[in-house]
């Protein structure tokens, strides 16, 4: 056999058994973990909000301005004098970022979809809170009552975070989706408008009102 053929030969049956013992391809390894043990940095949440929640959050300024007006001249459920700055639309101050941890939480409700007719406000009584730190950044969760907001918040400048989230309702685990339902969809603000005071800005719930605010304290 020439010196030529036999060399192609032995080529030709080396790839061969190389790829008879090569392992099958598997899935991407996972992404290495970020570096330096600094704080995870969330996406913007512009590049996330619906169509429908941009719109609620554009005119937040309207749903102030139409449910306090209600709120004023219509009655309602609850001590609205005693709320001080958490019904000031112009409250918020500097450092906004709340610390993680357990938080005494209330609902108010500001105005009514059914016009003058309903309830032009609705003080709620406290319930538990949490903020909590995920790898996503931090998370906001009602944990107690028939309605249970929970949402990631996203950095907006030094008097506001964006909320996106979703509520629970009921006996329902806890929300833990944004842009499945629409019908469950919030996008709110969050300020803070005290020493250790905290609210949740709510413009045009899914129901009921035309602002929603949940005061948050630590517990």
């Amino acid at each position: 056999m020439p010196r030529l053929f036999r060399l192609s030969t032995l080529l030709v049956g080396a790839a061969l058994t190389v790829t008879a013992c090569a392992t099958p391809p598997g899935p991407p390894p996972p992404p290495p973990p970020s570096g330096g043990g600094s704080a995870p940095t969330l996406r913007d949440w512009r590049s996330i909000i619906t169509a429908s929640d941009r719109d609620r959050y554009s005119r937040r300024d309207a749903a102030w301005s139409l449910a306090l007006q209600q709120a004023r001249r219509q009655r309602g459920s609850g001590d609205l004098t005693s709320l001080g700055d958490l019904i000031d639309p112009h409250a918020q101050r500097p450092s906004v970022i709340p610390p993680a941890g357990d938080y005494r939480c209330r609902t108010v409700k500001l105005g009514s979809q059914g016009g003058e007719g309903g309830l032009g406000y609705v003080v709620y009584g406290w319930f538990a809170c949490r903020i909590e730190q995920t790898p996503n950044g931090l998370k906001f969760v009602k944990l107690t009552g028939s309605q249970r907001p929970s949402g990631l918040l996203f950095p907006e400048d030094d008097r506001h975070m964006v909320m996106l989230g979703s509520m629970a309702l009921a006996s329902e685990p806890p929300a833990n989706s944004y842009g499945q339902r629409p019908d469950r969809d919030i996008v709110a603000s969050l300020e803070r408008v005290g020493e250790r005071r905290w609210r949740l800005v709510i413009p045009w719930p899914q129901n009921e009102s035309n602002l929603d605010l949940i005061e948050l304290v630590p517990a």
